[in-house]
């Protein structure tokens, strides 16, 4: 029972990645799944095209109507992501995302020295806001054909999960996209090698410095429901959080930074039982009661 708890998160990634891309015959034919719950969107970063995918990825369903000619303000989309984000902020990111339990288990990997960030972090971690600005709603909104219609840049030019669930499995499985492979898909899979390769030293590198969705659910970390709480008169800011912490937070000073992905190992680690997870109004109605 140890071993499980232990391991709890692990296995709640694995059993998300498995429903949200259970669709095993889209793999043995090499063919996208376009059922009904395609209209659906999950909450992690889950490529439309990936031969098992049964929902639909929310930032690929922002860029597809943000895209389209007669632009229309993708209520359902947006709506779903604030939904989300109030809910569980960036815990999406650290118990959700498949490419995030990717990342996980490459750093888990006994190679190279590890670390927790790049150099340069701190201005690095701004990435993510401009590939959301740029790439996911000004380009495809501005950058348009004679016809009007603009395309997916962040899926099209940078997505690695795109590449790693979708374009990698299709290729292979469907000849006639092999013959048709150009410069693009070769762009794609060195920028996916770099991040790969990158996430065996560094934990994470791509939620910490590009992902889009983290930078839209980061912003919802100080206001989520799900949040962390810091008992002053238990800490004594040993900083035990914070070596804990593979993002490398000062959980004791910032217990909801937008950078925290809700792993809980900080809550785990601490000596003094001082950090707790607590819903919001939780914590207002005790606040009201002191």
């Amino acid at each position: 029972m140890n071993i499980i708890r232990k391991r709890m998160r692990l296995w709640v990634q694995i059993i998300t990645a498995a429903l949200t891309n259970g669709y095993v015959n889209g793999f043995i034919q090499g063919k996208i799944y376009t059922g009904p719950t395609k209209q659906f969107c999950v909450p992690g970063l889950n490529c439309y095209s990936c031969p098992g995918a049964v929902g639909a990825c929310p930032i690929g369903s922002l860029q597809a109507v943000i895209s389209k000619q007669g632009y229309n303000f993708s209520f359902y989309v947006i709506g779903f992501l604030m939904i989300v984000g109030a809910m569980a902020g960036r815990f999406v990111c650290g118990w959700l995302c498949p490419f995030g339990l990717v990342q996980d288990l490459l750093y888990k990997i006994p190679l190279m020295r590890k670390i927790k960030n790049l150099p340069f972090d701190k201005y690095l971690s701004m990435l993510k806001y401009f590939v959301l600005v740029v790439f996911v709603i000004l380009l495809p909104m501005l950058v348009v054909n004679l016809f009007g219609q603009g395309d997916p840049w962040f899926c099209k030019w940078i997505c690695p999960s795109g590449t790693l669930f979708a374009g990698i499995p299709l290729v292979t499985l469907n000849e006639g996209l092999r013959s048709a492979v150009g410069w693009l898909f070769q762009w794609k899979l060195l920028l996916l090698a770099i991040i790969l390769i990158l996430s065996i030293k560094v934990y994470r590198p791509f939620c910490k410095y590009l992902c889009p969705l983290g930078a839209i659910y980061g912003l919802f970390n100080p206001l989520s429901i799900h949040r962390y709480k810091v008992d002053q008169k238990k800490c004594v800011s040993c900083k035990k959080c914070q070596k804990t912490c593979k993002m490398d937070i000062p959980v004791y000073e910032q217990p909801n930074s937008m950078n925290c992905i809700r792993c809980q190992e900080c809550v785990k680690g601490c000596p003094y039982g001082a950090i707790t997870t607590h819903p919001k109004r939780k914590k207002r109605r005790n606040d009201e009661k002191f």
